[in-house]
């Protein structure tokens, strides 16, 4: 069974057994590959989205902290370059504990500094592949300025009051998308990934439900 890393409070509980990847069958198959409350589940509304675009979207949230979001990454890579371009892909850090915040500010100070794109999958490769000790906010800005980002201007975005009220503004809306763990792709605020037993699955579970969401709105 595929397990995301689940949290309660600030208690951390990882753990993930891969298993063969389920093949998903096309939207428009007389049976639906997926089921509500099973692989997925329907969330309240009103829909709660995390940005105002319009466009379906398709949020994963995630975090540096977590190994199974660094096996995932090239998974969600894939992913984004496949959804249609009327449906975006957005990345939501999960601020679940002190250990994790952090990571949440590196993510933010990366995108105002522009450099987001050709740092996101480094980091996880430094931190869980070549296993540096990534840690810390000091640690984490360390690594920044190995990839020639100023350090002192990324650590003043990333401790800023603007970014703050952005951590607490995410981890309102995961509460109440009723994540408790990572990686999990919600879509258009309306569909919340559940039992998935392997990456692939997750990732055709999206696909699914996407379709899904862009038929009603024809």
């Amino acid at each position: 069974m595929f397990k995301t890393a689940r949290f309660r409070l600030a208690t951390m509980l990882c753990g993930l057994l891969l298993t063969t990847a389920c093949s998903a069958a096309a939207p428009g198959d007389t049976a639906a590959p997926f089921t509500d409350g099973n692989q997925y589940v329907t969330l309240s509304a009103p829909y709660q989205r995390a940005s105002s675009s319009g466009k379906v979207e398709v949020v994963e949230v995630f975090s540096y902290a977590c190994i199974h979001c660094a096996e995932f990454s090239t998974y969600a890579d894939e992913l984004r370059k496949s959804l249609p371009k009327d449906v975006e892909f957005k990345l939501v850090p999960a601020p679940f504990n002190d250990s994790w915040v952090p990571f949440a500010r590196a993510y933010y100070a990366a995108k105002k500094l522009g450099v987001l794109d050709r740092t996101h999958d480094l980091l996880f490769d430094k931190k869980f592949k070549e296993q540096y000790p990534i840690n810390s906010m000091d640690e984490i800005a360390d690594f920044y300025a190995s990839q020639g980002v100023n350090r002192g201007q990324f650590m003043v975005i990333a401790n800023s009051p603007e970014v703050d009220a952005q951590i607490k503004k995410d981890l309102a809306l995961i509460q109440a998308w009723g994540v408790d763990g990572t990686p999990t792709i919600v879509v258009d605020g309306k569909y919340r990934s559940a039992n998935i037993k392997s990456f692939g699955e997750l990732v055709d579970l999206t696909k699914w439900l996407v379709q899904k969401e862009l038929n009603t709105k024809q």
